[in-house]
């Protein structure tokens, strides 16, 4: 049966039982980034988590970098001038060592992932060690729960997203490097669900952000598509 992951996580955030628990949002880009940050910010204290990679060539990846690191100043901005107790949102960037990416994909291990469509098995285990990555970072730092900007993207497999996820929180991958009573758990989402594309498209244009219009690897810009 599928899964509605969208209800789901509304099921979640209807069984929370404090106010505005902490939340680490991984995040690949400025446009992916809104309308997920303005579906959860009602509910939780929001961190944008940039931990990205994957994202080829070096002056792409501090392109987006930079944009959405602009785009949240904006955001605390706007924030800020409607109520000045407002919390902030807050963003933190990782190391950009793109040889993780590589030892996580396997590409010398599995040459024809190379040249596979996005959302195959090159895409899996990019969500894969990132979401990993966020969890590790979400549960040094003592925060509730974690989740991801890229089920936003009609382009990614929200399921397959999902079902890493509840790997981590069943405690079936990533689990070396955390600590007894330090979990952060998964948050479920379907962020395209409600119109969240579409949202993310408006936003877009409403903060002037930079589109890209491939995934981020190297094999993706050689098979780049349209917004």
């Amino acid at each position: 049966m599928k899964i509605d992951f969208n209800k789901k996580m509304e099921e979640m955030i209807e069984g929370l039982n404090s106010n505005h628990p902490k939340l680490l949002l991984h995040a690949c880009c400025a446009p992916c980034s809104t309308a997920c940050l303005f579906r959860v910010l009602e509910y939780f204290d929001v961190t944008i988590y940039f931990y990205n990679p994957n994202i080829y060539p070096e002056a792409e990846y501090f392109r987006r970098r930079d944009e959405i690191f602009e785009f949240v100043r904006k955001v605390n901005e706007s924030l800020l001038q409607k109520d000045s107790s407002a919390a902030k949102v807050k963003i933190v960037e990782r190391e950009y060592n793109p040889s993780e990416y590589d030892n996580a994909v396997r590409i010398n291990e599995n040459p024809e992932l190379a040249t596979e469509p996005e959302r195959g098995e090159r895409c899996r285990r990019c969500y894969e060690f990132r979401l990993i990555k966020a969890h590790e970072y979400a549960c040094s730092n003592g925060f509730d729960f974690f989740a991801t900007t890229l089920t936003l993207s009609p382009y990614k497999d929200a399921t397959k997203v999902n079902e890493i996820g509840r790997q981590i929180d069943e405690e079936i991958i990533g689990f070396e490097k955390i600590e007894k009573g330090t979990k952060a758990k998964y948050l479920y989402t379907d962020f395209k669900k409600k119109n969240g594309y579409l949202n993310s498209l408006n936003y877009s244009k409403e903060y002037n952000l930079y589109r890209q219009n491939y995934c981020g690897c190297k094999y993706s810009l050689e098979n780049t598509r349209p917004n």
